[in-house]
């Protein structure tokens, strides 16, 4: 098993994206408070380590599309991204 571990910025997005449904990227700005190219940042890390999806798909996003995009914990980390959560 993966020992995954987040910065404090990277659990509050991850508490903002959820782990049951996607989330739009507007809503996860508005529940973090994280400055729109820092959030972009942010999601743009765990986007490139594979713990976070985005719909429509894309590698890398930009601050102009994030609030319109769906973001979404990847199934196959989901487990790990759970107890690492629960760690801090």
């Amino acid at each position: 098993m993966r020992r995954i571990k987040l910065s404090g910025r990277e659990r509050t997005v991850m508490k903002a994206v959820g782990f049951t449904e996607a989330t739009l990227g507007e809503e996860i700005r508005e529940h973090t408070q994280i400055p729109l190219d820092d959030l972009t940042d942010v999601l743009n890390a765990l986007i490139a380590a594979g713990y976070v999806e985005t719909r429509p798909y894309r590698d890398q996003i930009v601050a102009t599309e994030m609030a319109t995009m769906e973001f979404e914990v990847n199934p196959s980390y989901a487990h790990e991204l759970k107890e690492s959560m629960l760690r801090h």
